[in-house]
């Protein structure tokens, strides 16, 4: 590679982290006036989003998916119950086991809203071809990995400081 385009390349990795920075700040802020305005945290909104995703689950579940302690857990579940979103249900395999899931006629508000945003996200896609849509969505994956895994290796740091 020239020195040109080492440059360029070094170029385009600058401004993509700095856009990424502004892109992760403004959706935080926007799940964050989602949150608020279904009474939420951000926090409780994005583990109502994990429970929607994956059906049934146990705390321990959602506790590993979301990288949040099970005590952390236990609060978000407990607010979530409050709230009316989600019920603690025995296990019917293993009536040991407590599952965590979504009370359907409640979510009506919150689907809707999601509705909107995706048909919002339809919309502004449009302007992308298939192909840039591909190379959109395999990095979209990829940087999800990456954060999660990065979140991961910073509680874990922690904990041994």
């Amino acid at each position: 590679m020239s020195r040109k385009n080492q440059t360029k390349r070094e170029e385009l990795i600058k401004e993509l982290i700095r856009q990424l920075r502004f892109n992760s700040t403004a959706t935080v802020f926007m799940h964050q006036a989602i949150a608020e305005k279904f009474e939420l945290n951000e926090t409780d909104h994005k583990c109502l989003e994990i429970i929607a995703r994956s059906g049934k689950l146990t705390a321990g579940e959602l506790a590993e998916k979301s990288n949040l302690t099970t005590g952390a857990i236990t609060g978000v579940i407990d607010r979530l119950e409050r709230a009316g979103y989600v019920k603690r249900m025995r296990d019917s395999a293993d009536r040991r086991r407590l599952l965590i899931e979504l009370i359907p006629e409640n979510m009506t508000d919150i689907h809707s809203l999601f509705e909107n945003l995706t048909e919002a996200s339809v919309e502004f896609l449009k302007r992308y071809t298939n192909e840039e849509l591909g190379i959109i969505t395999d990095f979209v994956k990829n940087s999800a990995e990456f954060a999660a895994n990065y979140a991961k290796q910073l509680r874990k740091s922690a904990k041994n400081v």
